[in-house]
């Protein structure tokens, strides 16, 4: 992909924040983007801004990219608000990386903002938008996923203490993350005992709930070649609807061929990538986004998460932020803190969770759901 790149990124950390609004979390994320590429918010010419569940939880399905830049001082430039599931922020990354494709803008803003921790519906499920019905019913999350998860164990052989592993590399990752919502160390006793939502899929093999915002600040050659930063260049964006039947296959062929159409953009073989954040939302995701991304042989994702090559030191470092496993969900911040995580790599400025001699990474993020599939997958790969 010929002249974007990441110039900036920001975040604020992820939590439960029950006095703090859209607009004041945002706000922090986009100011932390500009202040880190050198640049002001008046810069910026255009803005995406993605959230999943801020009409039905919040009351306000449109305005919030405008509220969050009016409160940034900045009004009269175009800010267009993208929903798209889980992937909502992976696809406001993908929009501000096309318009600068298109060279009408040299700085584009991709935003992410979700709120969770308070909600009116509280105590009922929190599930898909077109699901809500099923998800009375008990069609949630947690019990798609646990589905897959059962196909899966079936298909590889693979037991629910493997899949525990996820959970526990993951928050050791999160512990040097400061932005990440948990970071307590965990056991894998502590996952496979905590309380059952779907089997296999315990309390602490799902991901949290919570709130957070992220932005990332994309750039064209030009103006990366005045800033006094390195950028990180954006070398693919590919983003397709569901097609297939997890449930039934224990994969998501919608991933294989997002991330086959990603590396052919790229020219980039998978096994160049040197670290990877991808959508942990459960553990058994995990090991299989390993397979589907290509990170690994075909049903080699539990030998290669318990041999240790997903964890830092290990062959391809996955989830360093702590993955939403530990670092957190709020939805429509999701994709854009994963690009946050891997642009931190990529410029070595990842401390003590620092993937050593990192060059190419890549943001994997799904959401929704459509006919006994998820609805979206969105893969970007990167590079310095």
């Amino acid at each position: 992909m010929t002249g974007v790149h990441v110039a900036g990124v920001g975040m604020t950390p992820f939590g439960k924040f029950p006095d703090r609004g859209l607009e004041d979390l945002g706000l922090e994320a986009v100011l932390a983007a500009v202040d880190d590429a050198g640049l002001h918010q008046r810069e910026v010419q255009a803005v995406y801004a993605g959230h999943a569940r801020t009409g039905r939880l919040l009351g306000r399905e449109n305005g919030v990219g405008q509220l969050v830049m009016a409160a940034a001082g900045v009004r009269g430039i175009p800010v267009t608000g993208v929903g798209n599931f889980c992937a909502s922020g992976s696809t406001a990354f993908r929009e501000a990386v096309m318009a600068v494709m298109t060279g009408l803008y040299d700085v584009v803003l991709a935003l992410g903002v979700e709120k969770l921790s308070v909600r009116p519906e509280k105590g009922k499920p929190l599930t898909s938008d077109g699901m809500e019905l099923e998800g009375e019913f008990g069609f949630t999350p947690p019990a798609f996923f646990a589905l897959v998860a059962q196909a899966y164990l079936e298909k590889t052989g693979a037991s629910a203490d493997d899949l525990a592993q996820v959970a526990v590399k993951n928050r050791a990752h999160a512990e040097h993350n400061p932005y990440a919502q948990y970071r307590k160390p965990l056991t894998a006793e502590e996952v496979l005992g905590s309380r059952m939502i779907a089997d296999p899929l315990t309390l602490l093999s799902c991901c949290p709930t919570g709130d957070g915002a992220a932005a990332a600040l994309v750039v064209s050659d030009r103006m990366a070649r005045r800033l006094d930063r390195k950028t990180v260049r954006v070398e693919a964006t590919s983003l397709l609807s569901g097609c297939g039947d997890p449930t039934a296959t224990g994969g998501f062929e919608v991933d294989r061929k997002t991330a086959h159409a990603a590396y052919e953009q790229a020219g980039i073989d998978p096994g160049d990538i040197d670290v990877a954040e991808v959508h942990d939302a459960f553990t058994v995701t995990e090991v299989i986004h390993y397979e589907d991304l290509l990170l690994c042989p075909p049903g080699d994702g539990v030998k290669a998460l318990l041999d240790g090559q997903t964890a830092l030191g290990g062959r391809i470092p996955v989830s360093t932020s702590g993955g939403l496993m530990s670092k957190g969900h709020p939805l429509g911040a999701t994709g854009i803190a994963q690009v946050h995580e891997i642009v931190t790599q990529l410029r070595g400025e990842a401390g003590a969770r620092q993937v050593e001699r990192a060059t190419a990474g890549l943001t994997h993020c799904a959401g929704g759901f459509l006919d006994g599939d998820v609805a979206i997958s969105a893969v970007h790969l990167f590079s310095v």
